[in-house]
């Protein structure tokens, strides 16, 4: 099975958001509805992703896998969310904890850092950075370690945020594949699987000399 194409990032950047951010069942759809209804703007395409970012994991009472700290969980809201109250799970997150993956997440972040659009706004692009960057640690495909509706959402993320990182796959691979051999590239390491991915499906598919 090869990896699926690309959508045209033009046309993913350029399309509304609305029919990307499908949800995935009920419970998450409540729970996105709900946080747009304290939205600041709940027209903004950002906060509309963020809206579906945290409900995925507010529904599995998984705030803490995102990766923000508290600090910057409440600085999200205050941007996005003004009129939600701070979950209670938000009062007491512990910090990240990435066990042996800490170097992994790390370096991620930057890196996807360093390809940020200009037009996104700069704390958004580090949050958003964190929850990919942790997300990768999941064992499935990235769209559903993001509690994303599938691959397209996640082209219509990184071509929002990290453009000039998209244009880059040029081989069309899967999002965690590529992201974790754009990480080692850069570090000047062999490209091979993140942490998460020999949990995933198609771990074969992608890295066969791994199996």
């Amino acid at each position: 099975m090869p990896d699926e194409p690309l959508s045209p990032v033009a046309d993913v950047a350029a399309r509304s958001p609305e029919p990307l951010f499908a949800p995935l069942d009920a419970q998450v759809a409540e729970c996105t509805a709900k946080w747009l209804a304290a939205a600041t703007d709940a027209a903004s395409p950002d906060t509309q992703l963020f809206a579906k970012l945290i409900a995925a994991r507010d529904v599995r009472h998984e705030l803490a896998l995102s990766g923000l700290s508290q600090q910057a969980w409440r600085a999200l809201l205050e941007r996005h969310f003004v009129h939600a109250a701070v979950p209670a799970p938000l009062s007491s997150l512990p910090p990240v904890d990435t066990g042996e993956h800490a170097e992994f997440v790390e370096t991620l972040r930057a890196l996807l850092l360093t390809y940020s659009s200009t037009v996104v706004d700069a704390n958004d692009a580090r949050c958003l950075a964190s929850i990919i960057a942790h997300a990768c640690l999941r064992p499935d495909h990235l769209w559903r370690d993001l509690g994303l509706a599938g691959r397209e959402e996640v082209t219509w993320m990184l071509t929002r945020y990290f453009p000039t990182l998209v244009v880059l796959n040029v081989g069309n691979l899967r999002w965690k594949k590529f992201l974790a051999q754009q990480r080692a590239l850069s570090l000047g390491l062999q490209p091979g699987p993140a942490p998460g991915c020999p949990g995933c499906e198609d771990y074969g598919h992608c890295f066969p000399d791994h199996r």
